[in-house]
């Protein structure tokens, strides 16, 4: 039995959860679930980032205090976990007292590599980053994210040598100890490294952002958000102390969006080695989600809200159309129509209706009693690939060659013919091969759709079959 450790990002709490960050928990709950599946121990992170010049503006704007504000739109982060059914055992906010504490001692740790200098450049407060010139000019002076003016900023803050650690970045990830998938992003963030990477800004003026975490020993100063918010991922096991840390550091898999590529392969593994500290395992990068082809917008009014869909149709067939349908490695779309096509012939027609016609003959022909259940001989290498790969597309892939196999199987053999015929001992062999199908696709799902597994498993266990009430994938409310 091994540790496993999985996190996600932390998304900033200025906005409602949205649906690209619910297939993120998605993902990462994939690859926790497995590991469970396989006997590891898992500890799986998620949680909330919260701190910065922007969670001031928004909390104003509401009319709430920033604690207040903050509370809130964590709590409904929460609450999406909750209804994805995401089996995380830890979620961790940057307002947490223990974070702050830890995040003051990570700095200390790193006070070789810090220094103060003079910054002049352009800034967001949108984007909580600094753009250089030439990205300003590219884009006219206004970031095209939030339709704003960039700032000019000339300010003394504290840097982080990051160039110092460059070349030790490349060939971590060029010799696949630090692997990141997919290549593509793996490729684009050593493009990244050989064009130099420079020190960066980690604080900011306490008169001009004072939400917050204080920089040891300059009450002037605060610490950059996104320098701070990336210590999540070692503060949340207790570094460095606890023993949490000691048994689950150096993360299996931590799961990103393409975004925030540069602070998760530069400069979180920069910071990592100069706490003397292992990098990740691997990183693994998504890409977006668009609605109907287009971006989303709220003046477009095409946001999906994850909350909507999984009202009308129910977490597990969200949770499929996610991971199997929006590519593992690539952009991918998200509209209704297609929504409801695969959820009518895929879920409820190739899976849902193979699984309980199967159990009502085994019922109807054998009173449910089909003898001993055979071992399954199908090939899962391909599944297994897929998933350390984070091919969760492909993985499903795999899973649904089965689910339409076995439908071809029962079309030929034709059970119900077998059954006239009176021929119990061939019945009972084709049942049998049948349930022991059924019972390893039901394993397979488990990291994917887990309601479902649990639902044909349990219909499978015991000494006779049994049947599922209702319908496998039953709609909760009409759209």
């Amino acid at each position: 039995m091994g540790k496993y450790y999985v996190t996600t990002s932390i998304p900033y709490v200025n906005a409602e959860p949205h649906i690209g960050f619910a297939m993120e928990l998605l993902y990462a709950d994939v690859l926790a679930r497995y590991a469970r599946a396989n006997g590891d121990e898992v500890m799986f992170s998620t949680g909330t980032d919260e701190h910065g010049g922007k969670i001031a503006e928004r909390a104003k704007e509401q009319n709430q205090s920033i604690q207040e504000y903050t509370d809130g739109i964590s709590a409904r982060f929460r609450e999406l976990a909750k209804d994805l059914d995401i089996s995380n055992n830890r979620f961790i906010r940057t307002t947490d007292p223990g974070h702050e504490q830890r995040a003051v001692e990570i700095w200390k740790r790193l006070k070789k590599d810090i220094y103060k200098s003079q910054y002049v450049g352009w800034y967001c407060t949108g984007d909580e980053a600094f753009f250089t010139e030439q990205e300003v000019k590219e884009n006219k002076g206004v970031c095209p994210a939030h339709n704003r003016p960039y700032e000019k900023i000339e300010e003394e803050n504290y840097f982080f040598k990051l160039s110092a650690y460059a070349d030790k970045i490349k060939h971590s990830i060029t010799d696949n100890s630090f692997e990141i998938v997919p290549k593509s992003r793996r490729n684009e963030i050593l493009s990244l490294i050989d064009k130099g990477l420079e020190d960066i800004s980690i604080s900011r003026p306490k008169e001009k952002i004072d939400w917050g975490i204080q920089v040891p020993g300059d009450p002037k100063q605060v610490m950059y958000v996104w320098f701070e918010a990336l210590m999540n991922y070692i503060t949340v096991l207790g570094y460095p102390e606890h023993e949490d840390f000691k048994l689950y550091w150096p993360a299996n898999t931590q799961v990103i969006g393409k975004d925030i590529l540069r602070f998760h392969a530069a400069i979180w593994p920069a910071m990592l080695l100069a706490l003397e500290l292992p990098l990740p395992k691997q990183l693994y990068v998504h890409g977006f989600v668009t609605a109907d082809g287009k971006k989303m917008s709220k003046s477009l009014g095409n946001v999906i809200n994850p909350f909507d869909v999984i009202k009308v149709h129910g977490v597990d067939a969200f949770r499929y159309y996610m991971l199997r349908h929006i590519p593992s490695h690539e952009d991918g779309d998200f509209s209704w129509d297609r929504f409801s096509e695969v959820y009518n012939s895929e879920l409820a027609n190739e899976l849902g209706n193979l699984v309980q016609r199967s159990l009502a003959m085994a019922i109807s022909y054998l009173d449910g009693d089909v003898g001993e259940i055979p071992s399954p001989e199908h090939d899962s290498t391909a599944y297994v690939e897929a998933i350390r790969e984070c091919h969760f597309d492909r993985a499903l892939d795999s899973v649904w060659e089965q689910v339409r196999g076995l439908n071809q199987y029962i079309d030929e053999e034709k059970p119900w013919e077998i059954a006239k015929s009176g021929d119990k001992d061939h019945l009972r062999e084709v049942l049998a091969y049948l349930m022991s199908s059924i019972a390893e696709i039901a394993t397979l799902l488990t990291p994917f759709l887990p309601q479902t597994s649990a639902k044909i498993t349990e219909a499978l266990n015991g000494d006779r079959i049994k049947r599922i009430d209702g319908t496998l994938f039953p709609k909760i409310e009409t759209k």
